[in-house]
């Protein structure tokens, strides 16, 4: 079984680049990355030092903006599956760089997509987002709801879902969304509010801004139940050409609680300043997870005590080896 994987040095692709290969004896991946300097290069390379461990991953750093180089990827492979988790990240900034999320999640997720849909794939799965829905007025929502995006990231996963809907409704290639609700675990992004607020915790000189006064909920998920939901979806027979799962633990959790448990773990506390509300944040995150549950038949996933220690302690194991800021 062959694999194409872009993005495989970011938080999600990494974890189930490893998750897979380590699980499956017959999997082979390949694994695009840019390497952007977004967030920290060296942890992305660490990711990819770890990946390369392996004799049935091979890399090739490229842009999925390049659709030359990805055509001869296609020409030069038969792959069973594909995952695009190649993509711009961050709702803050969207503001700062709308150009970015244009090139990365639409131009490059359309490069992808067309050259799947070419090669007639099996199965393309790409990472959509909570942050589609906007602020939503009932909660959780589910796959339903009215989709509101309130900044270009969100709407750049809005676009991805209709181009998938349109472009496979006459393929051969059944293409699957996953929107992922704040993802979080072990190898995670720098820029996301856990590291951050860790990194604050052991450098007393950082401040840690905490944005609408710490009032925002947020599904928390953890790394594994994702990387066991992709696996399992992987064997499962899905009739619909397109379809999108909420990926989410169901379970929206205050800020403050996760901070207070952090300090907790840690034994001590980072330096607060509460800032108000930022217009391109949502209030609150909380996904119905039924459909992905019954689709899969997961009956439970990772309690947020347990995800939330396995996360601490790698930062802690890893802080000083890896140079995440």
């Amino acid at each position: 079984m062959k694999i194409l994987l872009t993005g495989c040095c970011g938080f999600i692709g990494f974890n189930f680049a490893n998750y897979l290969i380590n699980s499956s004896k017959k999997v082979k991946i390949i694994g695009l990355d840019n390497l952007n300097n977004y967030y920290s290069t060296d942890l992305k390379k660490k990711r990819l030092l770890k990946l390369k461990k392996h004799k049935r991953f091979s890399f090739q750093k490229i842009d999925i903006n390049e659709y030359e180089k990805l055509l001869k990827i296609f020409d030069n492979n038969k792959f069973n599956f594909v995952f695009n988790f190649a993509a711009q990240a961050n709702v803050r900034y969207s503001f700062v760089n709308p150009k970015a999320y244009v090139e990365s999640n639409i131009n490059g997720f359309f490069n992808i997509l067309d050259l799947s849909i070419k090669n007639k794939i099996k199965k393309v799965f790409y990472a959509s987002s909570s942050s589609i829905y906007g602020d939503s007025k009932k909660f959780p929502t589910k796959e339903k709801s009215i989709l509101n995006p309130k900044n270009i990231y969100g709407l750049s996963k809005k676009i991805n879902e209709d181009m998938a809907e349109i472009l496979c409704a006459k393929s051969n290639t059944q293409c699957i969304g996953l929107r992922f609700f704040t993802i979080y675990g072990e190898w995670g992004r720098p820029d996301m509010f856990l590291f951050k607020y860790l990194e604050s915790c052991f450098n007393p000189k950082k401040i840690f801004h905490l944005n609408n006064f710490g009032n925002h909920l947020r599904d928390f998920t953890y790394i594994k139940d994702v990387c066991e939901i992709l696996k399992k979806l992987m064997k499962t027979n899905i009739k619909n050409k397109h379809i999108v799962f909420n990926i989410s633990s169901n379970n929206p959790i205050k800020i403050t609680k996760i901070i207070d448990d952090i300090n907790f773990l840690v034994g001590k506390k980072a330096q607060i300043k509460k800032i108000p509300l930022q217009t391109s944040e949502m209030y609150k995150t909380h996904g119905d997870n039924s459909l992905i549950k019954k689709m899969i038949n997961k009956k439970k996933f990772t309690s947020i005590n347990i995800g939330l220690k396995n996360t601490v302690d790698w930062f802690v194991s890893n802080n000083d080896k890896i140079k995440l800021y």
